[in-house]
């Protein structure tokens, strides 16, 4: 915990955190889009991370994120006539919401402590990841299902891990997020159960392989979901 402990290292935390945050509303958004939502639908999910998204990438001015999540609030979701793929819409709409509020949040941390947004590379995690997922359907959805699943519960483990080695304030925010996430990854895997016509526990086990080889072998860029730090 040495480098998430420095100070200096804070900036660069709260900003991986922040995109983190963005890139869950975003696979959340492509699954919606790609296996249930109509056009209408899904153009109204793009509308809305597509401020989110310009501020992230240095496309526009940085909006009103509070207006934003007002207004997203009260849109109107998806419809589907499909029992699951309403499940699909519910959970991962709710889960879109909530990332782009916690996106908010943070930001509204570094705007306190007068840390500036400055894009930085993604880290390998959810790249190596998905290198995993099968590519022929249903199986190409169960797996992704259960890398979300991974990747919100490694974020858990990393806010209740990162959480006492902060000042008062960033611990209460952070332990403040632990049951959103938790609830994210059970989502993720209940809906890859529904969806497969086998037990997916030998999956998940695959997928535990995968993601442990990412947590515990030597990565030179420190971020949210680094591996272990290397040498030199």
């Amino acid at each position: 915990m040495s480098r998430p402990r420095d100070p200096q290292n804070l900036p660069l935390l709260l900003t991986d955190h922040l995109i983190c945050e963005l890139k869950a509303a975003q696979t959340a958004l492509l699954l919606v889009r790609k296996y249930v939502a109509d056009k209408s639908g899904a153009d109204a999910l793009l509308a809305w991370l597509q401020p989110y998204e310009a501020f992230a990438f240095r496309q526009g001015p940085e909006p009103d994120f509070v207006a934003l999540h007002r207004q997203i609030s009260k849109s109107a979701m998806p419809q589907t006539d499909d029992p699951w793929g309403r499940q699909l819409i519910d959970r991962m709409v709710l889960l879109i919401k909530e990332e782009l509020h916690h996106f908010w949040q943070v930001r509204e941390v570094m705007q306190v402590r007068n840390i500036p947004y400055v894009k930085i590379t993604a880290s390998r995690y959810a790249k190596g990841m998905l290198k995993a997922v099968r590519t022929h359907e249903p199986l190409t959805l169960i797996d992704k299902l259960i890398c979300g699943a991974y990747i919100e519960a490694r974020s858990c483990e990393r806010f209740a891990a990162l959480a006492p080695w902060l000042d008062e304030d960033l611990q209460t925010f952070y332990l403040s997020l632990l049951r959103s996430e938790a609830r994210h990854y059970q989502d993720y895997l209940a809906l890859a159960q529904q969806i497969s016509a086998e037990d997916i526990s030998a999956r998940v086990r695959y997928f535990g392989e995968v993601e442990a080889d990412l947590i515990l072998s030597p990565d030179r860029e420190f971020r949210f979901h680094s591996g272990v730090p290397a040498a030199g």
